[in-house]
């Protein structure tokens, strides 16, 4: 009986539990659908947010009449691609519009670098009608009403704009916002439904998808270019002298000086060398600390690019803002950064993953830090810090490639169905090298042919370049015998006869090609860049780029190949040339001296991927190809400049041939003449100005058949008239 009263008790209270289960059930379900009965379908969130707007920040809120009815203005918070911004302007390429300048409000050096890098490219069009994008000439950079950049009556200027339209597709470039005390992050003017490409942007203002963040630069950060990393990924020791260092302003007081002034907490003077100082500012002394001299003695101790250099973890704490310049310069030092500003929306968080190469730590719990660097173990502070190299070198190097990595994140929303993927974002050579006017399959593009497992082009097209001629008939006893050669070539797949030469072009059945289609162009602009342009009648990847005059043999050509498919990205050829800097001229050389390094391998006699020809002709700044075009001159070398820029990497160097033309070539002799060094050397000059870097790199590798120049049979060597072919 006993049993039965205990079983008949636990029955009772699981019905009691099982009937006020279902009776809060109910009455949850009923509450949740009168909410939602008071919206409609498809609602908007403003349709939601009837009764109050609760935002934290009061600027981003709804903004109401007198009666309580919200006003036409359009919540900053619900700006979103689909809702601000007008992708019908956009159904081509991604066009650009800079206002123009007004000569009474004149832009800050660094704005007008932003402006500079814009005009200076593809992206630029000077048709509103065309564009896609605008960008305001006004300098919306300085926001801070304390800076003599600050532009007075912002709010009247913007709405004067006869584009403006409540700045719908326009992107606002802004580093520093608001002013002492606060640093809020208002600019001072109504934005509207433009995108904010700013600096030091938080979480709490941010609007994913729409905003981007930018890095804190200095105003002498250069224009294009830019210096490389520190490190080399071969050169990188396990660790270094210190495992975390800072050196930077402590705030006495007010915002962002909370973190700064406990840093002396870590500080041991062994591994961990984290010195602040309290002198900055024109007042400092009137609100020193105890502290402050003794920080300041122990802060002149250490110099400060020996930290970066020489320490495996830098910290970098927020400032005034959540940004700091330190960011950039750790990156590029290949120190891994140790964030502390909470809240902080990292610059390009949309596409780069930050977690591979930086340390986000939280400023309420400083001292755990160092417990969370001595835990990261040494494989994975290489692949940190070579990231660190990468990003650097790919996106935030130079202020062009901050501005147009802005708009390549602009351009993958738009085109959201073929948007790069975030791997080739945070890998090399990063989503700026990746053209959609190219192609949008990415193993169309050399450098990805290996890692996607793409094999690369089995056959290649041969592109003859017939430029001399003079005033006389031009001799065509050696183009025929490099037709011959080429079409013995078991990879050939089709020859392509450029004709820019002035005397009347040979037809196609004159040359001796055999069963391999032969194709003479007349292009309409004989220029010499004409060699490299992308031409439909090229069909394959690979492009074997030779002068008409060339000497090679059907065997260096197959060699020549063979070698380009295991490197597709590069410039494999016979003919290297070298750069070194003059310091009497101050200024670079070009060189065809017989040494054990090259830069460039000259296209007259080299395989390369047709990307490169769309790179060349597309890409390439006008005052690249306008120097090509008056020179006459210099398109190899550009190519190598081109190539280099991107990969990052020097051309590949086949045997020793020193000499590749023929006899009876007109061109020989052009070799000899000072003026032709002398030309390519101010081409050197000028290239590396419009650039803004030097990108050739030396390299002292040359690749040989097997066995070349070895005392064995012929008959076990199978690249045989290599071998017998004169230096």
């Amino acid at each position: 009986m006993k049993a039965k009263k205990r079983y008949l008790l636990l029955f009772s209270c699981c019905a009691f539990l099982s009937v006020g289960y279902i009776g809060y059930h109910h009455f949850k379900v009923q509450q949740q659908s009168k909410w939602y009965q008071r919206l409609s379908s498809y609602s908007e969130d403003s349709d939601v947010l009837q009764d109050e707007d609760i935002s934290p920040n009061p600027r981003l809120r709804n903004r109401r009449t007198p009666s309580g009815e919200k006003s036409e203005a359009f919540s900053f918070l619900d700006c979103r691609m689909e809702t601000c911004f007008d992708f019908t302007r956009c159904d081509r390429d991604l066009k650009v519009y800079v206002y123009p300048v007004d000569d009474n409000v004149p832009p800050s050096s660094s704005y007008m670098k932003v402006l500079n890098v814009i005009q200076d490219s593809n992206y630029h069009t000077s048709d509103p009608s065309r564009a896609c994008i605008f960008v305001l000439s006004l300098d919306t950079l300085d926001r801070d009403s304390l800076s003599k950049d600050y532009v007075r009556n912002m709010p009247s200027r913007v709405q004067r704009l006869p584009l403006w339209n409540n700045g719908q597709n326009h992107i606002i470039f802004n580093l520093y916002s608001g002013t002492w005390p606060d640093y809020t992050e208002d600019l001072g003017f109504d934005v509207g439904k433009a995108i904010l490409a700013k600096a030091s942007i938080s979480l709490e203002n941010f609007r994913p998808g729409f905003d981007i963040s930018l890095p804190l630069f200095y105003k002498s950060h250069p224009e294009r270019g830019g210096d490389d990393g520190y490190l080399d990924s071969n050169k990188f020791p396990g660790t270094k002298k210190y495992l975390l260092a800072f050196k930077g302003k402590r705030y006495v007081y007010g915002i962002g000086s909370e973190t700064r002034n406990s840093l002396y907490h870590l500080h041991n003077e062994r591994d961990i060398v984290l010195v602040t100082t309290c002198k900055h500012g024109d007042s400092w002394k009137e609100h020193k600390d105890e502290r402050c001299d003794h920080d300041n003695a122990e802060y002149d101790r250490y110099d400060y690019e020996v930290l970066l250099r020489n320490s495996t973890f830098c910290l970098v704490p927020r400032g005034r803002r959540l940004g700091s310049f330190r960011f950039l310069e750790v990156l590029q030092a290949g120190c891994i950064p140790v964030l502390l500003a909470n809240g902080w929306v990292l610059p390009f968080s949309e596409v780069i993953d930050w977690s591979d190469c930086t340390i986000n730590a939280d400023e309420r719990l400083l001292l755990q830090v160092p417990e969370i660097v001595r835990s990261i173990n040494a494989s994975q502070m290489l692949h940190m810090r070579q990231q660190t190299q990468l990003m650097w070198n790919q996106y935030f190097s130079s202020i062009q490639k901050i501005v147009h990595s802005t708009l390549e994140i602009v351009a993958d929303r738009i085109r959201r169905h073929r948007a790069r993927p975030l791997a080739v974002w945070n890998s090399s050579p990063g989503a700026l090298a990746i053209n959609y006017t190219f192609s949008d399959f990415l193993p169309h593009y050399p450098f990805y042919l290996t890692s996607l497992g793409a094999p690369p082009s089995s056959r290649y097209t041969a592109v003859i370049s017939v430029s001399h001629g003079g005033s006389g008939p031009i001799h065509t006893t050696p183009l025929y015998k490099l037709v011959k050669n080429i079409a013995r070539s078991k990879f050939v797949e089709k020859i392509v006869v450029v004709w820019t030469s002035n005397q009347a072009a040979l037809t196609e059945n004159r040359l001796p090609g055999g069963s391999v289609p032969v194709n003479v162009i007349v292009p309409a602009d004989r220029s010499i860049s004409a060699r490299h342009f992308p031409h439909s009648q090229i069909t394959t990847d690979a492009v074997f780029s030779l002068d008409e005059d060339v000497s090679l043999t059907t065997d260096e050509l197959d060699f020549a190949f063979i070698v380009w498919r295991t490197f597709p990205d590069r410039i494999v050829g016979y003919p290297a040339r070298s750069h070194h800097w003059d310091d009497a001229k101050a200024g670079w050389s070009y060189t065809s001296r017989w040494t054990n390094f090259y830069s460039l391998v000259l296209t007259g006699a080299a395989v390369y991927h047709r990307y490169w020809q769309h790179v060349y002709t597309y890409q390439s700044a006008s005052g690249l190809l306008s120097t090509v075009k008056t020179t006459n001159n210099c398109d190899d070398i550009l190519m190598n400049f081109l190539v280099a820029a991107i990969t990052r990497r020097p051309p590949i160097k086949l045997t020793q041939r020193k000499h590749y033309k023929d006899n009876a070539s007109e061109a020989k002799w052009i070799w000899t003449e000072p003026s032709h060094f002398h030309q390519r050397s101010v081409c050197l000059n000028t290239f590396t100005s419009v650039m803004g870097h030097m990108p050739l790199r030396h390299s002292n590798l040359r690749l040989d058949p097997v066995l070349f120049k070895d005392k064995v049979s012929m008959q076990r060597k199978k690249y045989r008239q290599i071998e017998k072919i004169g230096s």
